[in-house]
């Protein structure tokens, strides 16, 4: 009955059932008691007199008693009405005792540690996206309007400013697109073949005159018709690490988003880049020239982890607009890209509030628990796929917190840095996550938390990485030997780049800084077989800015 039990009622039923079971045991226990103390009573009135007798002349060093003394030795045996609790009868209307929730209670007592802190419990906040997100349209429209007044201001035409990078742009664009069309035919592939494996074939009901002449060893006669299962619907979102450690490797990377950009453009998956940031204006001014300051994207309360109103989700690049306007706008972030470089020089400047800033990947991540449903809801669809692109760690997060101060009369809600004491409670999924892990786990810990919430969404990580950083690195997630960091460490010595599978992510991968500025043609002839197609593209991979292993994964999670 306990073990079958789905509802508070069925356990008050079962509760009640246990209880009159025991108190039955109970009561039967004490008659058994009763009745071995009628039987000993019993026996002691039959005991023989020269028994007696013997006892008490065998006993020299004792005086005898009177008559009067000797009746009352012979009530001093217990009668049924004087039973001792230690024979049953005195628990006669006693409850039964709950003799495991007490030792439950007592162990309980002895793990307690008095000394040390309390525990804190915390919960994420959930953020209104209007407050985080910076629209996409805003930033293009800042690009251009800083751009316009700083031309018509200097010397500089369009041409001065803008013809350098955006040639390299165009030349670009032009080098990646057969490289971009094998994704694409390789997408078309994959998908094909799991539509295929999910086919179905029926009978249509209809006779097939081909078949007729084998009408009498043959009973499968009819016609049939294979039905073909739907493809699913595929997204993406990309979160672009804005920070200014990136700044030497961010045209790199850029073009490897731009690459599965002009991917999904072409096979119509949706798909949103963003960047996070802890420099946007957070002022704003009216035509009165009133200033606005941004508002918190959530109602403070003891408790909750802190996302500062400092921090935003820049919306670079989405799948919503025209192909021309993409095009433009992918030209801006390539221009800002080629700004940051310390190898180039740019005669531009830097729009306010787009230049790099810290790293909130973990505000980020937590912003990520109200994008990812608003994404796939809008868009409708089954399979979305997360990928991050660092080459960092995420900067210290608080909470908020309410103390007392002598000095005010009521409680004053500040905050604290999350420490080892500190767990994070989550109330959709009912999972509980120690924060006791060093400063860079904390990612893996929102990585888990959000893998725990969408199941159906893959997260991927990309980090690119300067060779003195890998080592350390590799051995944060594989250790210092063993056979995963061989594995590992000679995949990173031999092609510069490693997938790591026991992180935050579903699949995290190494990439090599150098490597990524490198470039090889991927150039094959239009009647090219298939042999060697591959082998012109697996020869470009080899120094090619996306490695290998990563579009095959990559393909593998989209397709």
């Amino acid at each position: 009955m306990i073990a079958n039990t789905e509802t508070f009622a069925d356990v008050l039923v079962a509760a009640e059932a246990l209880y009159k079971y025991c108190k039955r045991a109970q009561q039967e226990q004490v008659k058994t008691n009763l009745d071995n103390l009628e039987a000993q009573q019993s026996g002691a009135d039959n005991q023989p007199a020269s028994d007696f007798t013997d006892q008490q002349e065998g006993d020299n060093d004792q005086p005898k008693s009177n008559s009067s003394e000797g009746s009352a030795s012979n009530e001093t045996t217990p009668k049924m009405s004087e039973t001792t609790p230690e024979m049953g009868g005195g628990e006669k209307n006693k409850d039964p005792e709950v003799k495991t929730m007490d030792s439950l209670e007592e162990a309980l007592k002895e793990l307690i540690n008095n000394s040390g802190p309390e525990n804190v419990y915390l919960e994420l906040p959930k953020l209104d996206l209007k407050k985080v997100i910076v629209p996409n349209v805003d930033i293009h429209s800042r690009c251009k309007e800083s751009w316009d007044s700083y031309s018509e201001n200097t010397e500089y035409k369009y041409e001065d400013l803008f013809g350098e990078v955006d040639n390299q742009f165009v030349e670009f664009k032009r080098s990646v697109q057969k490289e971009v069309n094998y994704l694409v035919k390789e997408f078309e592939c994959r998908k094909a073949a799991d539509s295929y494996a999910r086919a179905t074939t029926a009978r249509t009901g209809v006779l097939d005159c081909t078949k007729l002449h084998t009408y009498k060893y043959n009973e499968d006669l009819f016609k049939k018709v294979t039905t073909l299962a739907d493809g699913k619907n595929h997204g993406l979102i990309f979160v672009l690490d804005w920070s200014g450690s990136m700044g030497n490797v961010m045209l790199d990377t850029v073009k490897q988003l731009f690459n599965l950009v002009w991917f999904c453009k072409k096979v119509a998956i949706p798909f949103e880049v963003y960047a996070f940031t802890t420099d946007y204006p957070r002022v704003s001014y009216d035509d009165n020239s009133k200033a606005n300051f941004r508002e918190l994207a959530y109602e403070k309360k003891d408790g909750l982890i802190q996302v500062g109103e400092w921090f935003s989700m820049m919306n670079l690049l989405t799948s919503q607009v025209n192909v021309k306007t993409l095009e433009e706008q992918m030209k801006n972030i390539f221009r800002l890209a080629y700004s940051f470089g310390r190898n180039f020089y740019s005669r531009y400047p830097i729009p306010l509030g787009l230049s790099l800033s810290g790293t909130p990947l973990n505000e980020a991540l937590i912003s990520l628990h109200q994008i990812l449903p608003k994404f796939q809801k809008e868009n409708k669809l089954q399979k979305v796929q997360c990928v991050i692109l660092t080459d960092g760690e995420a900067c210290g997060i608080k909470y908020h917190r309410e103390v007392r101060r002598h000095w005010e009369d009521g409680p004053y809600l500040g905050t604290s840095h999350i420490g080892p004491n500190a767990f994070i409670r989550d109330r959709n999924t009912g999972n509980t996550y120690s924060c006791d892990v060093d400063w860079w786990e904390f990612t893996d810990l929102l990585l888990h938390n959000l893998r725990d919430n969408f199941i159906n969404i893959n997260f991927i990580g990309i980090r690119v990485l300067e060779s003195r950083d890998a080592n350390n690195f590799i051995r944060r997630y594989c250790g210092y030997y063993g056979p995963e960091h061989d594995k590992v460490m000679g995949s990173w010595k031999k092609e510069k780049a490693f997938t790591i599978k026991k992180s935050g992510y579903h699949s995290y991968f190494g990439l090599s800084a150098n490597v990524l500025s490198q470039d090889t043609e991927f150039d094959v002839a239009e009647d090219a077989s298939k042999a060697q197609i591959k082998s012109a593209f697996v020869k470009s991979l080899k120094s090619k800015k996306m490695n290998k292993k990563i579009l095959g994964e990559f393909m593998e999670l989209v397709a």
